[in-house]
């Protein structure tokens, strides 16, 4: 059937107090942004703790659907019959019109749960379960009652008007894009940054992100690799601004002026440095990286410990305690796998130490930085001076 109305549910904006119209907005702008993307014209307002997207035209079902699951901050969609309060038995004959054309199966389990939110209706919800349960039994004589696991739940909320819908399609969870600030995504071509980019954008945090670039070392294809993350990514964060930066020289000079089972952590280091740079310029309050403990020689504690030194704005690590297969399991469920296991190495790769040192001593890194000290800080400038913006959505 073609729903004129979806229920959105949420869960952790209900917690938020007198603050909570704040989020309820973002998440309404969110999902007008998103529906952008489809088919169709949409109404969305909100009633009494409850936001409805509305179809005013044709609309194609798994579209609009497949959009709405990518909002962060709905936790489920229901398809629903929404109808004006009317009397009781005209009710009653809805809701078995509505399972008839829902539910055309003969045989099946069903519950019903009603919620009374007007009190001034004048029959109450056990009755209407009872009631509506009794009706259903009658025109299917071989379905039956399941309160424990039943096939299907018929939902009934009387407000203003009144909701009916037996689907409940969850949702990506978390909280609506905008309401807690903006970070700095390292991207790279791998499997774990586009990772953490979803995850913390999960929690209501605006995306940007910046991807060290290293031709002829790195092919455009490497790039364009990084590009379709981005954009993968973007598919639940909202529009991503894509910094990228031509960190050539840079490399060319840590490989020829420092010890070389010390290169990964020099490199990440100058990367945090100008990953911080367009953080500020950006009015990003903290950086994101996909390093999860001990998974390569420059994610160890150690390693870590010396890359978060050159930083001073907070570095968020959301996958930090994942393994690689819980990190790949979530990388199938938001689609960004099957693009970050292309061909196509990033500077990280290309340049990796043989033997590269694991428990690094700040200080001893701090001396060997010091043989960069007369060409690095040109450098820096010239590969910011020089980045390329790429706009993601």
């Amino acid at each position: 059937m073609q729903y004129q109305s979806f229920l959105i549910k949420y869960a952790e904006i209900g917690t938020k107090g007198k603050n909570r119209y704040i989020f309820e907005d973002a998440l309404m702008h969110q999902i007008r942004e998103h529906l952008k993307k489809v088919d169709g014209e949409f109404a969305v307002q909100k009633e009494q703790g409850r936001v409805y997207v509305n179809a005013k035209s044709e609309y194609d079902y798994d579209d609009v659907v497949g959009a709405l699951c990518k909002v962060f901050g709905i936790t489920a969609i229901c398809p629903m019959m929404q109808i004006e309060k009317c009397g009781y038995d005209e009710l009653r004959e809805k809701v078995l019109a509505f399972v008839k054309e829902e539910h055309p199966e003969e045989e099946f389990s069903f519950k019903v749960r009603t919620r009374r939110a007007d009190k001034h209706y004048p029959v109450n919800s056990d009755t209407i379960n009872a009631d509506v349960g009794y009706d259903i039994l009658t025109a299917y004589p071989k379905s039956h009652v399941d309160v424990h696991d039943p096939d299907f739940i018929i939902y009934i909320e009387v407000r203003q008007k009144i909701n009916i819908f037996t689907r409940v399609i969850p949702g990506a969870g978390g909280m609506p894009i905008g309401t807690n600030g903006k970070a700095m995504l390292l991207l790279s071509g791998g499997i774990d940054s586009p990772v953490a980019g979803y995850m913390i954008a999960k929690r209501g945090v605006m995306i940007e992100a910046v991807y060290f670039h290293a031709p002829p070392y790195t092919s455009e294809r490497a790039k364009q690799k990084v590009v379709d993350l981005a954009k993968e990514v973007a598919a639940y964060a909202g529009a991503i601004k894509l910094h990228v930066i031509n960190f050539t020289d840079i490399q060319l000079a840590i490989y020829e002026k420092c010890p070389h089972d010390e290169l990964t952590i020099i490199m990440r280091r100058y990367m945090m440095r100008i990953a911080e740079r367009l953080a500020n310029a950006n009015d990003c309050i903290g950086l994101i990286t996909g390093e999860s403990i001990g998974q390569v020689a420059s994610q160890t504690m150690f390693s870590l410990r010396s890359t978060d030194e050159v930083c001073e704005l907070p570095v968020y690590r959301p996958v930090i305690g994942f393994d690689k297969q819980e990190i790949i399991d979530l990388s199938e469920k938001i689609g960004t796998f099957e693009t970050s296991i292309l061909p196509f190495e990033d500077c990280c790769t290309i340049f990796v130490a043989k033997h590269p040192v694991t428990k690094p001593n700040v200080n001893v890194i701090r001396r060997s930085e010091q043989k960069l000290a007369d060409v690095i800080d040109a450098m820096i400038e010239e590969a910011i001076s020089g980045e390329e913006v790429i706009w993601c959505s």
